[in-house]
């Protein structure tokens, strides 16, 4: 037997506003998410770890006292206190969601996972689901390559990372990108003893270089870092497990810890979800290819957010949903357009960034200039006795913003007003240049970098 709907959503991460949407027009709608509801973000990233990252920001500010000749002692750590804390202020947002949407008129809530049997139909639980209009929405999960000897070790992935309520002593961390340095930094923060090992030259390569070459250089003032290796194996050494990994050059290293963190990046759940069986197109590694209106290959389906080709960010899959309602919902014809997402890192310091990085506009063969200014020069950094920090402007020469860049304190907030003029604004350096800046914020150093800027 199977049960027929309007609207059919694979998802419960952004895809539930798709939802929602939909049901809300009166359109029967089916909701199919086996875990709980508001996806990895909610659940398993974005706010778990930004929660754990605060404390670990609040142990920090309490060690840097001193620097303002104020006598604070960190006297102790409650780890298990700091995950119970997230877990029970974020479990109930996800618990009330299923509830609201269980009650919710035209929309059927499926808990059990989904397989593709043809273009529109899906297997769920024995039963089959089809609708007119399909969004695909069912996100991703940790990348877990296949390294000698890891099935054989009790590693962790991050989402296991963000609910141990033990502690561990040490760690090793396989992996250099911003999941893998948000959580070398919180658990390093919190007294754990952390090793990474990531195989490209610097610690999150996908930045611009300054940024990227100079984190690597603050993260190793902390802990060991061992960039340019790959890591080859795994084993258990009696109560540790010990990594091996080696350069290009063949120079091996092997350290030990009490344990391992995977966290090599992520891949699409496109392979659970069978959408070969559906004819859905998907790239090499396996994300959903989609038009400019979200569109599949499949006439009827859509795609969204993180299995989807395009960015994976919980704000670009917020604006996706935008996308999806309108032409789904409301039988539009938008299509998106991803100018100017920005992004940030929460470390410390936080990394953000927004357009094209150096590095691609070399790669492009692009003419540019550049403008910059160090953060710790200016009226606010020397007040907060800032050690680092800048922000990079790559503009063309006729003054059209390429691209921003930022390392150091609330960067995440000092890209916004780049943003801004990019998207919403002509998109020229005289946008920030002719705005007139409060004295003395943290933006300041936004606008000097924007003055150094030869346009």
């Amino acid at each position: 037997m199977t049960t027929h709907y309007d609207v059919l959503v694979i998802g419960g991460g952004t895809g539930n506003n798709v939802a929602a949407a939909a049901a809300d027009t009166g359109l029967e709608t089916a909701l199919i998410e086996p875990g709980p509801l508001g996806g990895t973000c909610l659940n398993r990233g974005c706010n778990p770890s930004k929660m754990l990252i605060q404390a670990a920001t609040a142990a920090n500010h309490v060690r840097d006292a001193k620097k303002f000749f104020l006598d604070a002692s960190l006297d102790g750590i409650d780890y298990a206190a700091i995950i119970d804390d997230m877990d029970e202020t974020l479990s109930p947002l996800a618990e009330g969601m299923e509830e609201s949407y269980r009650e919710k008129d035209h929309l059927t809530l499926y808990k059990h996972e989904a397989t593709f049997v043809d273009e529109r139909t899906v297997e769920v639980d024995g039963e089959r689901v089809s609708a007119d209009k399909v969004v695909v929405a069912a996100g991703s999960r940790p990348l877990v390559p296949p390294i000698e000897g890891l099935d054989e070790v009790d590693y962790m992935t991050s989402q296991d990372a963000l609910y141990r309520r033990e502690q561990p002593d040490s760690l090793v961390i396989l992996g250099g990108g911003y999941i893998a340095v948000e959580l070398g930094y919180f658990f390093e923060s919190l007294g754990t003893d952390v090793t990474i090992v990531e195989m490209m030259d610097t610690l999150v390569p996908r930045e611009d270089p300054d940024v990227a070459g100079t984190f690597t250089e603050i993260a190793g003032d902390r802990h060991d870092v061992y960039t340019g290796h790959r890591a080859t194996a795994v084993e258990q050494d009696g109560s540790d497990v010990t990594v091996h990994a080696e350069t290009e050059a063949g120079d091996e290293i092997a350290v030990s810890a009490d344990d391992v963190l995977v966290a090599l990046g992520r891949r699409p759940n496109t392979d659970t979800l069978d959408v070969e069986a559906a004819g859905i197109e998907t790239d090499d590694n396996g994300f959903v290819v989609t038009n400019d209106r979200l569109e599949t290959s499949v006439e009827g389906v859509w795609a969204q957010g993180d299995i989807a080709d395009n960015a994976m960010f919980k704000h670009s899959g917020d604006y996706e949903t935008e996308v999806t309602i309108e032409n789904v919902v409301r039988e539009g014809d938008r299509e998106a357009d991803f100018t100017a997402m920005p992004h940030a890192i929460f470390t410390e310091p936080q990394m953000a960034g927004v357009g094209k990085t150096e590095a691609e506009l070399q790669e492009a063969d692009r003419e540019y200039v550049v403008g910059r200014e160090e953060l710790p020069d200016t009226p606010m950094g020397r007040a907060k006795k800032l050690d680092h920090g800048f922000v990079k402007v790559l503009a063309a020469p006729d003054g059209e913003i390429l691209g921003c860049h930022a390392l150091g304190y609330e960067a995440s907030t000092m890209i916004h007003e780049v943003v801004v003029a990019m998207r919403a604004g002509s998109g020229q350096v005289s946008d920030i240049t002719d705005t007139i800046h409060a004295h003395p914020t943290l933006n300041k150093v936004v606008e000097y970098a924007f003055d150094d800027v030869p346009v």
